[in-house]
């Protein structure tokens, strides 16, 4: 996730800092309610998918407890959509390793992470340029993906996000820091986000923890509730306090495990202490949040008559 605002927040007075956070809101809050937001739930009605008995499972759980889990074949019975995916994940894996390895001789490994997110290698990070040639763009704008995102959200949505990401090991007493903290999504009311594992996942691998009920009108809710830019990282000790360890939905599986989840609600995941935890991963939010709030992290260089309206709508 590329948020657009925060860097700048932080350049700024602090009295500038709460002008720009509640001008930020404002215009969420207008894109959401009566601007772009209005027309992508108006096109989602004229429109609305027409979902098969897998895509209906994943909407309706969602909505009930805010995630589910769906094996990747389920929804993409095809064996060579998964065998093209696997080939490209090795790759990754293998271009990550040697540029680890590199790093620990000290020299370069040209590797991509983000800034206070470094326990986590991309394969694209934010400006790549991108066609249907590439495999997981190709998969975040199938109809598969998309027709539930649309459904799940009620609107036309925005493929704002995919990406490839290899969780370093850590040290066995290392602290949580940043997404490996319980916190929500602040850039959209309305998210669904989906990861799929590429290597099998356990324990002690960083696995994906999720609060069901934290998003909606969910029991969790309005503990610290969702606001963009709000306050979305409580200590993991007062969210424990609040929420019982037996209320947390841990999702270890097997490579081809997908995970569909919505992010505005509690959930946290990457410290892995043993194995690197290898996924891809793929964010629809509505036009709202690109309108106020986040930065697409890709450019779509390919051709849009190669696309349908609802394709073209989720790239551009």
């Amino acid at each position: 996730m590329h948020y657009r605002h925060p860097t700048r927040l932080r350049r700024i007075p602090r009295v500038g800092v709460a002008l720009e956070r509640g001008g930020i809101r404002a215009t969420y809050a207008i894109h959401d309610r009566i601007g772009s937001n209005r027309k992508a739930r108006s096109r989602f009605r004229q429109d609305a998918p027409a979902l098969d008995d897998v895509q209906r499972q994943i909407v309706d759980a969602v909505d009930a407890s805010g995630f589910t889990v769906v094996p990747f074949a389920e929804l993409f019975p095809e064996p060579a959509t998964w065998e093209e995916l696997a080939r490209e994940a090795r790759s990754f894996v293998e271009h990550t390793e040697q540029g680890l390895a590199a790093e620990a001789t000290g020299g370069e490994g040209a590797l991509r992470r983000r800034a206070g997110k470094e326990f986590v290698v991309r394969r694209y990070s934010y400006g790549v340029d991108v066609a249907l040639d590439d495999p997981w763009l190709r998969l975040g704008v199938s109809r598969r993906m998309l027709d539930v995102a649309n459904a799940s959200l009620r609107l036309w949505s925005k493929l704002e996000y995919f990406d490839l990401w290899y969780s370093v090991p850590q040290p066995q007493d290392a602290s949580r820091v940043s997404s490996q903290r319980w916190h929500r999504d602040y850039n959209d009311r309305h998210l669904l986000k989906a990861f799929l594992y590429l290597v099998d996942v356990d324990a002690a691998m960083g696995p994906f923890q999720y609060v069901p009920g934290s998003a909606g009108s969910g029991p969790y809710a309005r503990e610290w509730p969702w606001r963009p830019l709000g306050d979305n990282y409580p200590g993991d000790d007062e969210l424990a306090a609040r929420v019982p360890d037996s209320w947390v939905e841990t999702f270890t599986g097997p490579a081809g495990t997908m995970v569909f989840c919505n992010t505005s609600g509690f959930h946290r995941g990457g410290l892995s202490t043993s194995d690197p935890r290898v996924l891809a991963t793929w964010t629809y939010s509505s036009p709202a949040s690109l309108a106020s709030l986040t930065e697409r992290s890709y450019r779509f260089t390919g051709s849009l008559d190669e696309l349908d309206a609802l394709q073209r709508f989720a790239v551009t």
